[in-house]
């Protein structure tokens, strides 16, 4: 062989090694040594540290290099740093930022600068998220901090509307409020086309019994007398403190009748039982009544107008039963009087 055909057939294996290095795929052995062993050999190694390289190159770590040599060597290397750098990045994401790699060069430096930013991050969410749940949870104690406040003004609200609506000796309606519930009465009556009453009661010789007993006992007795009158009162009818010894009861939808004998169960059950003292001893209690129907085919529709007349009335009867001797009911008679001679003490 000249010189010009080794230098040719160098040509070859020049070109056949750049097609290894930058060809898509692997070259053919050029025909020359197709059938020497040797390169056959060497092709087949290239072959297959190409295809290591290609698959490092997609970040395949499972490819078996059992190649020797230095560059097979380089791969294995790689190939091993590659695989502990993900085992660290997976402690990393389980919540371990400690990890630190320094078999990379230049990636080790941005991988650990990476891992010390994580934790510091991940220390400022902590301490936030604290901060956040020790807020929600002062939130929460404000919050209910307020509900409670805002329960117990609802309650104290609703004792004061009590208090304001209430007798505070005897828990019964006062004035006021009876007048404000039995007008309602009278129109709901009216509405009905029913009858409805008004009833007046006085304790009897009440100054009698203060100027005997004392004032103190005279309170125990209007309590004893509420308690007995509100156990025969039956319902809607209500019962309110018109002043002093005084009530007044609303019955809704009763007639003369009816209305009387409310009021009588009302009178026995005071007159059947006696009033403890403090003393031990006991002392009789009587009471008046006065009894005042209300009509439904009255003309107007000024319910307070009816329910003052009506009230006029009782107060009439009331004075007649405590001058044909007390313990006793009158009824008022139907026609109505004119407000002129009507109780001018009769007022909402």
């Amino acid at each position: 062989m000249d010189d010009n055909e080794a230098l040719a057939l160098a040509h070859q294996v020049l070109a056949y090694v750049e097609l290894l290095q930058n060809a898509p795929e692997v070259p053919m052995i050029p025909a020359p040594f197709a059938n020497d062993a040797n390169f056959i050999s060497y092709h087949e190694k290239a072959a297959e540290l190409r295809s290591i390289v290609a698959a490092l190159a997609r970040g395949d770590l499972s490819i078996p290099i059992t190649m020797k040599g230095f560059i097979a060597g380089a791969c294995k290397n790689l190939q091993a740093n590659l695989r502990h750098m993900i085992w660290k990045v997976q402690q990393v994401e389980q919540g371990d930022y400690t990890q630190r790699i320094d078999f990379l060069g230049e990636f080790s430096k941005s991988f650990n600068t990476m891992a010390e930013k994580l934790a510091v991050t991940i220390e400022e969410l902590r301490q936030k998220e604290e901060a956040l749940t020790a807020l929600a949870i002062s939130l929460q104690q404000e919050a209910r901090r307020r509900s409670d406040a805002l329960h117990e003004l609802k309650k104290s609200e609703q004792r004061f509307k009590e208090l304001a609506q209430r007798d505070p000796l005897t828990n019964l309606y006062n004035r006021r409020s009876f007048f404000a519930f039995a007008e309602t009465g009278v129109q709901s009556a009216a509405a009905l086309k029913e009858p409805c009453c008004v009833c007046l009661l006085d304790v009897d010789y009440f100054k009698r019994f203060n100027d005997t007993f004392g004032h103190l006992e005279g309170d125990r007795a209007l309590q004893y007398v509420v308690q007995h009158s509100l156990s025969e009162l039956h319902q809607p009818n209500i019962m309110g403190r018109y002043g002093g010894e005084e009530f007044i009861f609303f019955f809704s939808s009763v007639g003369k009748e009816q209305g009387y004998a409310e009021a009588d169960r009302i009178r026995l059950a005071i007159e059947r039982n006696t009033f403890p003292l403090e003393n031990g001893g006991t002392a009789s209690l009587t009471v008046s009544l006065g009894v005042a129907v209300i009509l439904p085919d009255e003309q107007t529709e000024d319910y307070a107008k009816k329910l003052r007349l009506g009230i006029a009335r009782a107060d009439t009867a009331l004075y007649e039963a405590k001058a044909q001797g007390r313990n006793r009911i009158c009824l008022a008679p139907l026609a109505e009087p004119t407000m002129d001679s009507a109780n001018p003490s009769i007022s909402m």
